[in-house]
C-alpha cells in the first residue's frame, strides 16, 4: 500500500559561464547579465504552486543545482530560502546544498552563502590538473580548485562535497589516483568520484576525446576504492563516498524513491498522490525565457508512473545503494506487493548477484559491479 515518503526540494539554476563539452544538463551560457531578481521571483511563484503536491510534509533537504548556482548572489538565495521557510515546514536538521564552481569570483561569496543557511557546499573540482581542466573546458585551474576548498572551510562550511572525475582523456592510473589523493588531503565529508562518460547532445559526443583503455579504467577504479576506504570514506552508492553520518540526505531520498518537488527551468519532480494511489512525474519548461514568461503554468509535463513501470523505476534508484532496500520500503513507495519482483529477485540471488539479509535486498559485490546486468532482469 502506498505511503507518503520523505519530501525534498530541487532548485535549478540554468545558467553557466561556459558550457562544458561533456555536460548534458539543462545549462545555458550566460551571454549577458543573468536576470537574477526575475528568476528568484519566478522560483518563489513556482514553489507556491508546488505546495499542493507537498501534502504538508516538512522538507528534509534542499538542493540548488545547475548550471552554476554560485553565479547568483547570496542575497538572492536569502530571499528564496526565506520565502520557502514561510510557505513550508522544514526539518530541524534540514540539509541545504549549493553547487558551486571553484572560480575566484564564486569563492569570495562562500561566507555570505553560509550566512543564508546554506550548510552544505558541493564543489565542481573535476580535476586538479591544469591540462585536464583545459581538456574538460573548465574555466578554473588547479590552484583555484585548491583555494576554493580552503576558502569554503574558512567560510564556515563543515559539510563539503567534492566532485571529481576519472577516466579523463589519455589519463593514466597514476594521474587519476594523484587527483584523488589531493582531494582526500582536504578531508572532505563527501566525495562524488565518477568516471567521465560521453553523453548524447554534447560536444564530446560529436568529437569524442581519446579515453583510457578498459584495463586502465578498471585499475583506476580498484586503486581508487582502496585509497578511499583507507581514508575512511565508505562507498554507499555507485559513485558516492562519505564519512560516517555524512551521506547526502538529498541524494539518499532520490535513491530510496522518495518524493521531491522540482522548481526552476527544466527541473524534474516526483510526488505521491494517496487519494489516487498514484506516483507522478513532473517536468518544468526547459528554456529559461519560456520559464520566466509562463507565470500561470510552468509545467511542461505531468504524467503518472504506471504500476508496470514502478518496479524498475524503484530499482534503478534503490540498487545503486550498497545497502539496497527493504521489502517494506518497496511496497510503501511503489504501492505494489513484493511478489511483483519476487521471481526475479530469487533468480538473481541464486546467480549470486543479489543477496538477502532478513527483509533487506542488496547486490553482492559482483552484482554491484555488473549492476546493468542485474537491472536487465526487471525489464
Amino acid at each position: 500500500m502506498l505511503e507518503l515518503p520523505p519530501l525534498s526540494l530541487y532548485v535549478h539554476i540554468p545558467w553557466c559561464v561556459r558550457k562544458c563539452p561533456y555536460c548534458d544538463f539543462n545549462s545555458h551560457e550566460a551571454k549577458t547579465t543573468v536576470p537574477e531578481n526575475d528568476y528568484i521571483s519566478a522560483l518563489c511563484d513556482d514553489f507556491d504552486h508546488e505546495m499542493d503536491r507537498s501534502e504538508a510534509r516538512p522538507l528534509q533537504s534542499i538542493f540548488i543545482g545547475g548550471g552554476t548556482p554560485s553565479l547568483f548572489s547570496a542575497a538572492a538565495y536569502e530571499r528564496l530560502l526565506n520565502h520557502i521557510q514561510k510557505r513550508s515546514p522544514l526539518a530541524a536538521d534540514i540539509e541545504i546544498t549549493l553547487e558551486a564552481n571553484p572560480g575566484t569570483a564564486e569563492a569570495i561569496k562562500f561566507r555570505d552563502f553560509r550566512a543564508t543557511g546554506i550548510n552544505r557546499l558541493s564543489l565542481g573540482i573535476q580535476s586538479f590538473s591544469d591540462l585536464q581542466l583545459q581538456k574538460l573546458g573548465r574555466i578554473h585551474d588547479g590552484n583555484q580548485a585548491r583555494m576554493s576548498i580552503e576558502i569554503a572551510r574558512q567560510s564556515g562550511f563543515e559539510n563539503i562535497n567534492l566532485d571529481l572525475m576519472h577516466g579523463l582523456p589519455d589519463q593514466e592510473t597514476e594521474a587519476a589516483i594523484e587527483d584523488l589523493d589531493i582531494a582526500l588531503g582536504y578531508q572532505p565529508e563527501h566525495l562524488s568520484w565518477y568516471q567521465l562518460t560521453i553523453e548524447p547532445n554534447t560536444v564530446f559526443y560529436r568529437r569524442p576525446p581519446p579515453l583510457p583503455r578498459e584495463e586502465i579504467l578498471n585499475e583506476i577504479q580498484d586503486a581508487g576504492e582502496r585509497l578511499l576506504q583507507d581514508n575512511s570514506l565508505q562507498r554507499y552508492e555507485v559513485s558516492a563516498y562519505a564519512r560516517a553520518g555524512r551521506q547526502s540526505t538529498h541524494n539518499l531520498n532520490y535513491w530510496q524513491f522518495g518524493d521531491y518537488l522540482g522548481i526552476g527551468a527544466g527541473a524534474h519532480g516526483k510526488h505521491t498522490q494517496l487519494k489516487r494511489a498514484a506516483v507522478v512525474r513532473t517536468r518544468k519548461l526547459k528554456q529559461p525565457d519560456h520559464y520566466l514568461r509562463s507565470e500561470l503554468n510552468r509545467d511542461a509535463e505531468i504524467c503518472d508512473i504506471s504500476k508496470k513501470e514502478r518496479p524498475l523505476e524503484f530499482l534503478l534508484n534503490a540498487l545503486r545503494l550498497k545497502q539496497g532496500f527493504t521489502t517494506a520500503v518497496f511496497e510503501s513507495r511503489t504501492g505494489l506487493p513484493f511478489s511483483t519482483i519476487g521471481k526475479q529477485v530469487e533468480y538473481l540471488i541464486s546467480s549470486q548477484l543479489l543477496q538477502r539479509e532478513a527483509d533487506r535486498i542488496s547486490t553482492t559485490d559482483k552484482g554491484f559491479r555488473f549492476l546493468n546486468n542485474v537491472l536487465e532482469e526487471f525489464l
